[in-house]
């Protein structure tokens, strides 16, 4: 019986003919079959172009490194291709960074439990202690690190030396600005969950900026944390209508539910290979 295996190829280069008949070729040498091919470009001749190819193929893991050079002497030379190649049943190590706030984290926890997040949850790591029961309620560890003005520097390599395994960090409302040197060792590989229909109400309390602003529309937004507070590559992002009859305290409540559903689609395309990034912007195959 064969061990069949599927791998996922990402894909950004510059547009030109035949790249789709390269890729697929040269996976077809490899008696590999496709199972979905998703593609876009930026204009109809001489844009930049994305693709997402799957596809399952007999022992992968014996043949992967042999595969990776190949392609990269021969078709990602040849159209000059930025790529990745991902083994499927490789399941994402992924940490979570929260403070206080509860929802967005026990979401993620409960979603993984029910086997709806494809990864293994290492931990948990918060600045605070309030919510290690809840977490160790799910089989979770859950370490405190305290953060303050004055041991922010030795709090992020506390924090860097209990996830320096995971491949993807996610912060579930982690109430903490992290450092550049921080963000730029976990480049593209931390999500935030931001609450606000970014690029509105940066930075602190969104909700109480919504209010005084009279918004119609209250949002969240998940994104790739980069050095700029708030402003790297957009994944995902919902609304919900509001009105004047509404307070502080009802914007938050309508707006947890949607930093819920935003974050977890968000971490659930990352592991599934799904986000490409370009430039301060996401082509999602969603």
């Amino acid at each position: 019986m064969q061990n069949l295996s599927t791998a996922t190829l990402l894909i950004k280069c510059q547009d030109r003919a035949g790249i789709v008949q390269a890729v697929s070729e040269f996976i077809y040498r490899y008696g590999a079959n496709i199972i979905s091919l998703d593609q876009y470009s930026t204009k109809a001749e001489g844009g930049q172009y994305f693709m997402r190819l799957e596809f399952a193929i007999s022992d992968l893991a014996k043949i992967i490194d042999n595969l990776t050079v190949s392609f990269e002497h021969t078709v990602a030379k040849t159209y000059q291709m930025q790529w990745q190649l991902f083994d499927n049943s490789q399941r994402k190590k992924v940490a979570i960074l929260v403070s206080k706030y509860d929802h967005a984290l026990l979401d993620l926890l409960w979603r993984w439990q029910q086997g709806q997040l494809a990864c293994d949850i290492t931990c948990v790591v918060s600045n605070h202690n309030d919510l290690r029961q809840a977490v160790e309620n799910f089989g979770v560890p859950f370490h405190q690190v305290s953060v303050t003005k004055d041991n922010k520097t030795q709090a992020e390599a506390d924090i860097q030396a209990l996830v320096q395994d995971c491949d993807l960090l996610v912060l579930a409302r982690y109430m903490q600005i992290l450092s550049p040197e921080f963000t730029e060792a976990w480049h593209m590989k931390i999500i935030n969950i931001h609450h606000s229909f970014l690029p509105a109400f940066v930075g602190a309390d969104p909700y109480r900026q919504a209010y005084e602003k009279g918004v119609k529309l209250i949002g969240a937004t998940a994104h790739y944390v980069t050095a700029d507070l708030d402003q790297g590559p957009i994944i995902e992002q919902d609304v919900h209508r509001v009105s004047h009859r509404h307070h502080v305290t009802d914007l938050r409540a309508i707006g947890q539910d949607v930093e819920r559903s935003v974050l977890t689609r968000a971490v659930r395309w990352h592991l599934q290979n799904r986000v490409i990034v370009t430039g301060n912007k996401t082509v999602v195959f969603n």
